[in-house]
């Protein structure tokens, strides 16, 4: 349950409208067809990010990378994809989809820096703190 406190803290650091509970989280990490990786910064414990997918067959649905805010940009995020995309890619992943809200610019950048490209839009998908609704942009990645 530690983990699932961890992940759900980070979870909540996301930016996200509505984070998990460590409930939902624990959920998720005991979930067979849920991969998820955590990446580490000097000594702690404690994961400094994390990704998490669910695994369907030979494709992935990326359901959350989060970075903590003081470890951003510095490389975290882009090392804990490429890995996690590595461990897909090992269970015979080859297509894997994400969401991401219209207009997250570094999210944006990371995705297509591993070749994701976008292929569907939905509109007034995600809601936001202020009661509006943000655009989701569909991406996939072919990995094979």
């Amino acid at each position: 349950m530690r983990q699932a406190r961890h992940v759900a803290t980070l979870h909540h650091l996301g930016g996200f409208a509505r984070g998990w509970d460590p409930g939902e989280c624990a959920a998720l990490l005991a979930d067979a067809s849920v991969v998820t990786d955590g990446v580490f910064a000097g000594s702690s414990a404690v994961p400094s990010g994390f990704v998490m997918s669910r695994k369907a067959a030979d494709e992935a649905e990326i359901l959350s990378i989060v970075v903590k805010p003081d470890q951003r940009g510095s490389g975290l995020g882009r090392a804990l994809l490429g890995a996690h995309l590595g461990q897909l890619a090992a269970r015979g992943v080859t297509q894997v989809f994400l969401e991401v809200e219209d207009g997250n610019a570094a999210a944006d950048r990371l995705y297509r820096h591993f070749g994701f490209r976008e292929v569907g839009r939905r509109k007034g998908y995600y809601p936001k703190p202020d009661g509006s609704k943000a655009t989701a942009v569909t991406m996939r990645l072919d990995l094979a």
